[in-house]
């Protein structure tokens, strides 16, 4: 299986190869925002600005447009408060300092609460970017690891 290197690895692991507990919380922030909008982190555009997901996500929240990140069919159907809170808290999960990130546990709780949840800074990976350069560098983008499983069977003589 390959794994993508840009979209769904926390700031640190991608720059520095540091690892924490952190960094699946910064994943599934990435997911959260995906499902609230109906696209992809990687790949994503705008006609307004050069922003990815998360970057756009940011955008809209802090303008007080939330809203507008909502993909129409969960709009229609949901519980707009619930996909708010899930927005702010995909938000949290993908603050650019791991420190700023709540736990795996906090985020259960955050979603299953009801009570006030802090402010989320700024998210990693969220810069506007070039994207003739971008489109010109995935055709010749590489993948960055293979996972690779062996399975050993061990049987008695």
């Amino acid at each position: 299986m390959i794994l993508n290197c840009s979209g769904y690895m926390s700031p640190e692991y991608a720059i520095d190869g540091l690892y924490s507990i952190k960094s699946d919380v910064f994943s599934f922030g990435v997911l959260v925002l995906e499902i609230v909008s109906g696209k992809r982190n990687r790949g994503f555009s705008h006609p307004d600005h050069h922003h990815n997901l998360l970057g756009h996500a940011w955008k809209l929240y802090a303008e007080g447009k939330p809203l507008e990140l909502i993909a129409a069919p969960i709009r229609d159907i949901s519980n707009l408060s619930e996909v708010l809170r899930s927005i702010h808290i995909g938000l949290l999960c993908v603050q650019r300092n791991p420190e700023d990130r709540p736990r795996m546990s906090t985020v259960v709780l955050m979603l299953g609460g009801e009570s006030p949840l802090p402010q989320p800074k700024q998210p990693g990976f969220f810069n506007e970017r070039d994207l003739s350069e971008a489109k010109s560098s995935s055709s010749n983008q590489k993948p960055c690891s293979y996972d690779e499983l062996t399975i050993t069977l061990m049987e008695r003589r």
